[in-house]
């Protein structure tokens, strides 16, 4: 059977949600062979094979760690020579993104971003994107190569389905020294909620929620759902919310199950961040919003009765 790349995404060996959603795709399309770079490579095997890898290249060096990008992409050019897959799937970060247009470049073939589906077809994969703010949904595929797709997180779910995920040394040949290194890190604050961009329900605040101090009746909720908090870019202009949580055209594009939106009025900077979300609901006094054009449910009030009201049914019902 064919067999399709999947770029892994982890921490120190701890596989991230997306990519576990990528091995879902994968095996639409042929037999997943991750791709697994770094500290903790190796112990990446156990969760990769328990969502379908049949095989699991890694590779370690402390390239990975001193330079940005470019030695990942020398990794998956390897892997691409070693395995000649039907296609290369990478999560849709960043750092995702730009690994999978400098691969396409030297693998000379095309390449797709920010898909939120991937399908088999006769010619070869077919990814779905969402275009112009999610106005429309386009399928393309790549006529030139291996299709290289980056897949937007939460486009799939996550099924197990085991297989043998057999780990093997990848032998990767870095290319020249980069004029660019990583001279020094630091470990960024974790709130102890989801990464906004992976996140299966995001709670946002807007221009509505009216200061920095009032954005903890967001968070209250946002933890009762287990969720990760978003802002608009009113709001994150405002100083009420570091930029890091704006969810918009300019900020973090979301797709998650649920997307909680309380005092936003749905410009169209921030809804071509959110609107491939499954489900939409907004909290806000003005009924002409224009965000209850794409809600699934709306809810015409003051967000600070009703989403106290919310998260105290929520705890609630959790018991």
């Amino acid at each position: 059977m064919a067999e399709v790349l999947v770029y892994v995404d982890h921490a120190d060996g701890a596989v991230r949600k997306p990519t576990l959603e990528l091995l879902t795709l994968a095996r639409r399309l042929g037999d997943p062979v991750a791709v697994a770079l770094g500290p903790g490579a190796a112990d990446t095997a156990g969760a990769l094979a328990e969502h379908g890898a049949v095989r699991v290249l890694t590779a370690d060096a402390p390239r990975f760690g001193e330079v940005l990008v470019t030695p990942k992409v020398d990794a998956l050019k390897a892997a691409l020579d070693a395995v000649s897959p039907v296609a290369v799937l990478v999560p849709s970060s960043a750092e995702g993104k730009e690994i999978a247009a400098r691969l396409a470049v030297r693998a000379d073939s095309g390449v797709i971003t920010d898909a939120v589906d991937v399908t088999a077809g006769d010619e070869g994969p077919v990814a779905v994107q969402s275009a112009f703010a999610a106005s429309y949904t386009t399928k393309s595929r790549i006529t030139r190569g291996v299709p290289v797709i980056t897949v937007k997180p939460n486009s799939a779910p996550v099924e197990p389905a085991p297989a043998a995920g057999a780990v093997a040394d990848l032998e990767v040949a870095f290319g020249d020294a980069p004029a660019a290194r990583v001279v020094e890190r630091s470990e960024r604050a974790s709130s102890g909620r989801p990464d906004l961009a992976e996140a299966a329900i995001v709670v946002s605040g807007g221009r509505g929620v009216g200061s920095a101090e009032n954005f903890s009746v967001i968070e209250t909720l946002a933890d009762s759902l287990g969720a990760a908090v978003g802002a608009s870019r009113a709001a994150v202009d405002a100083g009420w919310y570091p930029h890091a949580h704006q969810v918009g055209q300019t900020g973090t594009t979301v797709s998650p199950q649920l997307y909680v939106a309380s005092g936003i009025s749905g410009a169209i900077q921030h809804r071509a961040g959110m609107q491939t979300s499954k489900t939409i609901v907004a909290i806000n006094k003005d009924a002409e919003a224009p965000i209850f054009d794409l809600v699934d449910y709306g809810v015409v009030g003051d967000l600070f009765d009703v989403v106290p009201q919310l998260t105290e049914e929520i705890n609630t019902r959790k018991g």
